[in-house]
């Protein structure tokens, strides 16, 4: 039997991209030059709601992106026979630009591996920079994020569950045991 344990809610979530979003602004002494690419799925959502927190506090949009990193796992043949792919959808140049790369749980450090490889296939950004809402730790490669939400440690056992409103139609962040 499995419990869950919910450690965020709505307004913890928002919460925290609002100071994410002015932890952005600060280091990067503003925006200019910023493009915010978020993986497929949840990462897509959560960089949309950064990119609208940033416009709500310096007024100016930043364009936003979504990747889909399937093709650059290195798991790909244990998860599925049948792999679907989803659109890779970046409107804007990343040519010298500092990109912000958004998701919602950093874990071993593979997806990020995977974003960074395509995006770099996409062209030479600047930089890029990490925002996670969730650092749960277990990290398989040297990552780290430079944005985190909330530092969540947690056995391998355990499965962290990020639900966002536009696409569970709930806004929390649980923890099955």
């Amino acid at each position: 039997m499995s419990q869950v344990s919910i450690i965020m809610n709505k307004k913890d979530i928002d919460r925290t991209l609002l100071r994410i979003s002015h932890e952005i602004i600060e280091k990067n002494k503003g925006i200019e030059g910023l493009g915010i690419i978020g993986i497929k799925t949840r990462g897509e959502y959560l960089a949309k709601r950064i990119a609208e927190y940033i416009y709500g506090i310096e007024k100016i949009n930043i364009p936003v992106g979504v990747l889909d990193i399937t093709l650059y796992r290195d798991d790909l043949k244990e998860k599925q026979p049948q792999t679907i792919l989803v659109k890779t959808e970046i409107p804007f140049s990343i040519e010298d630009k500092k990109i912000l790369l958004v998701d919602d749980v950093l874990y071993t450090g593979r997806t990020i591996r995977a974003a960074m490889d395509a995006i770099v296939d996409l062209g030479r950004p600047k930089c890029i920079q990490l925002a996670v809402l969730l650092d749960r730790g277990h990290r398989e490669f040297p990552i780290r994020a430079d944005y985190v939400g909330k530092n969540v440690p947690t056995s391998r056992r355990e499965l962290v569950k990020v639900r966002l409103g536009e696409v569970d139609d709930l806004n929390q962040v649980e923890i099955v045991k």
